[in-house]
Parts: structure tokens; C-alpha cells; sequence
């Protein structure tokens, strides 16, 4: 059975902040300009938001700049911060609350609002909708697809209905080809394609390695009396720094007495025993969170990388046919902790490439060699220069002294001190052998306010077609046993933060790697960290994976 094909003028993969954004800002431009114009944009997930998992504050400077009348439009920004705090956590039972003039200025949230980002994304769907998109959730984009001149001319959303060995079941549907004259990519954090699209046209080339970051977040709704609708707490410290890894907490007091509660664990750690999963279970339980959390309940989990590198590793987001936008590429604010607002400001960029081009017909440019130049003119270009040196700082000197450089580049010198500072090592490459750290006794959950994994991912309402071809590829099967185990004492058991992999030894004492697809909440973290990068994370069918209610 033939694939058939539809197509359009731009293609976009993955309904977030940027590829909603530029979706959006495309059909604006298009309309002022009388420009008939036909947008599509694929997602993933069973709905628009079902995949979206963020912090979040939003910063509303691009939000504004797309829709000037957002609030009339009943965008759901809902609580303005009013609070903000800042702690640095010195142990299991205590914390100091640092003073205002101590935290980089770049972190202050006068002015944003704590959001779901699912629901925002949500809202922008509705906007595009009303402009002219056509979306279609539920349709994971598998393949890029190339002309004979090597231009990206489309992609093809996976078949549905292959059974685990690959032959065809009962109601096999092949994939659809969606061509375009121009393909933007904004599928987030490890973008599969965007993945290849690197690798295929160099776009890293003379670019720190990217870094990453594992995010893990609870929604709990909490007794009215303990909730301040508009707080914003950060944390660094404890427990994180008992072996030596980057990243902090956070909890935010959003609406309907619900809070936001998380941690982030750069990816570059190099304790084989350390789980970020069990590391949010231990901050839960520090007194300055568990005083909000104590008589809550907990309503969602989940779980997601973070591309995190900044302006360094940020790699050339044009090739020929198309775009890399927002953490596919890598336009998040590490300093401010937010990326949700530079997402959406490349997606508007993009839009103005796109519009422009496909204004000159037949003799459109293969390359949006444009949207270099608008970038460059544009704040958010700004924004990523001016905390260039973030990761450098915070991965090479440690929190206490990164961090003071990193207050003293964005208070005294405002992000332009006359250096740059490199990260060149990749996060994988820092794992050191198992060995050589102190392994670590987690303490057993409680279930009041720590949890396993099994039942925290099924409050990710995560599913898969369980009868189709395993989305998490070895490519080398004998690698995990044979040299992770040994070496590493096999991390994946420990940085999946929903208990995909395991080690499971067999009657005869023989030991098995053990892939647990099901559950996979598609965070893209063993596509990271993996120390032999053997493991490979492809789209599964369409419609698989968590279906998030409002994170």
C-alpha cells in the first residue's frame, strides 16, 4: 500500500510554543499581505498540550507581541507572580532564603505569570485555528523527506498497525507524506528529526555540544489555608549538590489552590548511582516544601528534558527547506530558567522568513538564509548572548563560585563581560565509573508525599499500542550488559524517571536488559545521557505516550 500525499505551503512538527507561534504569526502576515497561504502542523501527542510539560512562568513580551489583545482573547494567564523567593538549600532540614540583591536579575518574575503551558498551547490552537491551520494531533512525523537535490521537502507521519515484528495487523494504515515548500521543526528538547537534521547538514559545526537537563514535575492541590496563589519559590543546594550536579527546585502557587512542583538535574552528572527521580522524591520532604505539600494530594506526574546549552551550543537553525525552532534547537533562557517565551519569539521569526520568501515564487530561496540576519537583529539574540557564559560558569567552577560569576556577569556587567567562556565536554561523556562514587540508599517512599515510579507514571496517563515495534532502540543489544553494567552499574535504571529500563536477572543468574516501552513518558533523557550513546529514541505510533490534563 502506497503512502499518499498532501501538499502545503509550510509544514510544522509539533504543536508547542514555537511551532504554534510561528504557525500563527504565518497566517497573520499572509492575511496582511493578501498572501494565500497553507499551513499544517503535526503533533504527537492524542491532543494539543498532551506532551506540553513545563515549569512554568512565563515571561508575556512575544505572547504580546503575537496577540497585543491576549488577555481579551482570554489567554490563560491567570496568576501574576507576586512573590518571589529564592532559597539555598544547606541540608535535609534547613534552608537560607537569599536576599533580592543576591539573585541574578535575569531571574527576578515581576511582571510574568505561572501558567500550564499544555493549556497555553491549547489556547494558541485555537488562535492558529481561527487563522487558517489545519492541526493534526495524533500524528507522530517519523521521516524527513528530501528532494533529489538533498532539500528537506516534507515529512512522513509513521504507519499505524505494525505489530511488535514488524508485519502489518489488521487495520495497517501506512504513514501520509506531507510536503512543503519549506518544513519547520520545533518538536522540543531532542527533537528526533531535528536530531538528524544536526548530524545531516553539520548544523553544529564549531558549536559547543548541546547540555540538557532532566525536569521533573508533580501538580498537587494543597489545603486553601497553605496556598499563595502567585508565589514563586527556586531552590538550589540540597540534595542535588550531596553529589556535586547542577539544577534546583521549584514551586509555584498557580490557581485553584494547585502548585507546581519540580526539580531540574543537569545532565552532566557524573555519580552513576544518582536518580533525579529519587532525588525530587528527597526535596519533597525538606520542611520549606513539605509545609505547602502536607495534607495535599498529588493530581499529575511527569517528566522531560531540557535543552539547556544556550547561546554556545545554539547550532545554525536554517538548512535547506526548513527551520529549526525553539528547544529543538535550543533558545532557552538558562539564566531567567524559561524558555517557553524564546520558543514562541523563533517561531515569530521564522514566520517573517517564511512569509517573505514564498512571496518570490518560483525563485524562493531553498535556504532562509534570512532568518539568520532577523534573529540576529531581534532580542532574543540579545537574551542568549548576554547569558552565553551560564553553563561555562555553572558546569566548570561548581554552584557556589559559578554562581557568583554569574551574578557578577548579569548585575555588574550585564551579560557582556569581554570573554566567552566554552562547555565542550558532552553531558554523556561525564559519567565517571561506578566505582569511583559513593553509591547511594535512597529511602523507601511513604506515599503521602514521596512515590515510586510505577505510580507516579500513571498519573502521566502515559499509553502505547502495546503490539508495535519497541520505540527505544539499542544499537548495540549486547552493550547494557556487557559494558554499562559492569562500568556504570547500567544508569539507565536510575536516570529514566519512569522506570523503563531494568536489569533483571534470570533462574540461571544470567542478567537481561529489559526495555519497558509502556511506559515511556517521552522525556528523551536515555537519548541523552546514555554514557555508550546506544540508545536510540524513535517516534512510536501516533497517539502514544503521556496525555498530560494541564502541565
Amino acid at each position: 500500500m502506497e503512502r499518499e500525499s498532501m501538499e502545503f505551503d509550510v509544514v510544522i512538527v509539533g504543536a508547542g510554543p514555537a511551532g504554534l507561534s510561528a504557525a500563527c504569526r504565518i497566517m497573520q502576515l499572509a492575511r496582511e499581505k493578501e498572501q494565500e497561504t497553507t499551513v499544517c502542523v503535526v503533533e504527537k501527542g492524542s491532543e494539543v498540550g498532551a506532551h506540553i510539560l513545563s515549569g512554568a512562568v512565563l515571561e508575556p513580551r512575544a505572547l504580546g507581541e503575537l496577540f497585543p489583545d491576549w488577555k481579551e482573547r482570554g489567554a490563560p494567564l491567570n496568576t501574576a507572580v507576586r512573590e518571589d523567593n529564592f532559597f539555598y538549600y544547606l541540608s535535609d532540614s534547613k534552608a537560607l532564603k537569599l536576599p533580592n540583591f543576591m539573585i541574578p536579575r535575569p531571574t527576578h518574575n515581576e511582571g510574568n505569570f505561572i501558567v500550564s503551558m499544555g493549556n497555553v498551547c491549547r489556547w494558541l490552537a485555537e488562535q492558529a485555528e481561527g487563522l487558517g491551520v489545519e492541526i493534526y494531533p495524533g500524528f507522530a512525523a517519523a521521516e524527513v523527506l528530501y528532494d533529489a537535490d538533498g532539500r528537506v521537502k516534507g515529512v512522513a507521519t509513521g504507519d499505524m498497525g505494525v505489530s511488535a515484528s514488524g508485519e502489518h495487523k489488521e487495520g495497517y494504515m501506512p504513514g501520509m507524506e506531507l510536503h512543503a515548500k519549506y518544513t519547520l521543526f520545533a518538536e522540543g528538547c531532542r527533537g528526533h528529526l531535528g536530531k538528524q537534521l544536526i548530524e545531516r547538514f553539520s548544523l553544529d559545526a564549531g558549536k559547543d555540544p548541546q547540555h540538557y537537563g532532566i525536569g521533573i514535575k508533580e501538580i498537587w492541590e494543597i489545603p486553601p489555608e497553605k496556598h499563595a496563589a502567585g508565589l514563586v519559590v527556586h531552590g538550589l543546594g540540597w540534595p542535588l549538590g550531596e553529589t556535586g550536579t547542577g539544577g534546583g527546585a521549584f514551586l509555584y502557587h498557580a490557581e485553584n489552590n494547585q502548585v507546581y512542583v519540580g526539580l531540574i538535574a543537569d545532565l552532566n552528572y557524573s555519580n552513576p548511582h544518582m536518580s533525579p527521580f529519587q532525588e525530587f522524591q528527597r526535596w519533597k520532604h525538606h520542611p520549606e516544601t513539605l509545609k505547602y505539600l502536607d495534607g495535599g494530594n498529588r493530581l499529575v506526574y511527569g517528566a522531560r528534558a531540557i535543552t539547556k546549552g544556550g547561546f554556545n551550543s545554539l547550532p545554525r537553525m536554517y538548512f535547506p527547506g526548513g527551520l529549526l525552532l525553539g528547544c529543538d534547537a535550543g533558545t532557552l533562557n538558562s539564566v531567567k530558567i524559561k524558555g517557553n517565551h524564546t520558543a514562541m519569539k523563533s517561531g515569530m521569526l521564522a514566520a517573517e522568513s517564511v512569509i517573505e520568501a514564498l512571496a518570490q515564487g518560483e525563485a524562493a530561496p531553498a535556504e532562509l538564509a534570512s532568518f539568520a540576519a532577523k534573529m540576529e537583529g531581534s532580542w532574543l539574540h540579545d537574551e542568549l548572548y548576554t547569558t552565553r557564559n551560564f553553563s561555562g560558569f555553572m558546569h566548570k567552577f561548581g554552584i557556589w563560585v559559578g554562581s557568583a560569576m554569574v551574578w557578577l556577569d548579569q548585575n555588574i556587567f550585564g551579560g557582556r563581560l569581554p570573554f566567552t567562556l566554552n562547555d565542550d565536554k558532552p553531558d554523556y561523556a561525564a559519567m565517571k565509573p561506578a566505582a569511583e562514587c559513593e553509591k547511594i540508599d535512597y529511602p523507601k517512599p511513604d506515599n503521602k508525599i514521596s512515590f515510586d515510579r510505577l505510580s507516579s507514571v500513571f498519573l502521566s496517563n502515559t499509553n502505547h499500542e502495546e503490539d508495535q515495534p519497541c520505540h527505544l532502540q539499542l544499537k548495540d543489544p549486547t552493550i547494557p550488559i556487557a559494558h554499562n553494567l559492569p562500568l556504570y552499574d547500567e544508569p539507565a535504571q536510575r536516570y529514566c524517571p519512569a522506570g523503563v529500563y531494568e536489569v533483571v536477572e534470570e533462574e540461571n543468574g544470567e542478567k537481561r536488559f529489559q526495555i519497558n516501552a509502556q511506559n515511556c513518558v517521552h522525556c528523551k533523557t536515555c537519548d541523552i545521557k546514555d554514557p555508550s550513546q546506544n540508545i536510540v529514541w524513535v517516534t512510536p505510533e501516533g497517539l502514544g505516550g503521556p496525555n498530560y490534563p494541564n502541565m
